[in-house]
């Protein structure tokens, strides 16, 4: 019986912070599809005529507002930056759990040291590095920073110390090589926190804004965290055409994490698994 309450308990506290999760993105959605004279902060009014498509519309047609430019800006530098981390990456912590060298062990206390230096410490050094190779203002300057992921190493370095050294052992004497042994029982056994990692990945590198905002000043490379606040500062007066323009944005990567979802779910709960 007690179990039974304390399974009901959780549910209902999972469905509020659901909930409280879900309804600034509702809100943004009514306010998007509602004209400016209704007043949205009224519950009531929210899923009630009049709904209108005008401020989507006028997001789209504004000449300032390069929307589908910076959505694609915001998909190249996130899959080059998930795709060139997922390969350093899976090689690095694949190296620090089962090849054996000398100094391995100093240098993975580095990599978990280059988690203490707070990211704002290095965007100054990071800016000359870049103004003085002269690639500022380019798709390298976005995505090489991103490249290095400390965190990455380590998520991935736990999950390969958990598989069975059998596995390991036997494909040795088979003369299975290092990266063979990586890239047809390491990767395959770990794919769902490989996904997960993916997922963390690419949402970090969608949603990065204060590095891209100091680096490129080139319109034609701006990605959505710099573009959308910089359009509405300027050029959004209403409430209806913020809403619209944020939703617009928004909903790419809403059908990106739909789709993955899955393998976030699987890759928590078999985090604590081990070998």
């Amino acid at each position: 019986m007690k179990d039974t309450k304390r399974t009901v308990g959780v549910n209902i506290a999972a469905y509020v912070l659901c909930a409280l999760f879900l309804i600034p993105v509702v809100w943004m959605m009514v306010v998007a599809v509602k004209p400016e004279t209704v007043n949205t902060t009224n519950v009531a009014n929210w899923f009630v005529p009049p709904f209108t498509s005008g401020n989507i519309r006028n997001v789209l047609a504004h000449p300032q507002a390069n929307v589908f430019r910076w959505i694609a800006n915001s998909f190249l530098v996130s899959a080059v930056t998930t795709i060139g981390v997922l390969i350093i990456c899976c090689l690095a912590a694949f190296s620090f759990s089962r090849i054996p060298y000398r100094g391995k062990n100093i240098v993975f206390l580095l990599v978990i040291l280059g988690l203490m230096i707070p990211r704002e410490a290095t965007l100054i050094p990071l800016y000359l590095l870049f103004q003085n190779i002269k690639m500022l203002n380019s798709y390298f300057s976005l995505v090489a920073p991103s490249l290095a992921a400390p965190f990455a190493i380590i998520i991935l370095k736990t999950f390969f110390d958990g598989l069975p050294d059998s596995l390991f052992q036997a494909a040795k004497i088979e003369g299975c090589g290092w990266l063979r042994m990586a890239f047809q029982i390491a990767f395959p056994l770990t794919k769902s926190a490989i996904a997960s990692l993916v997922v963390l990945v690419f949402l970090q590198a969608w949603n990065d804004f204060l590095w891209p905002f100091i680096s490129i000043t080139d319109h034609n490379h701006v990605t959505i965290p710099v573009g959308l606040p910089l359009f509405r500062s300027q050029y959004l007066t209403g409430q209806g055409l913020t809403m619209a323009a944020g939703a617009l944005l928004s909903v790419p990567i809403i059908i990106v994490f739909i789709f993955i979802q899955k393998h976030i779910v699987k890759g928590i709960a078999t985090a604590g698994i081990k070998g």
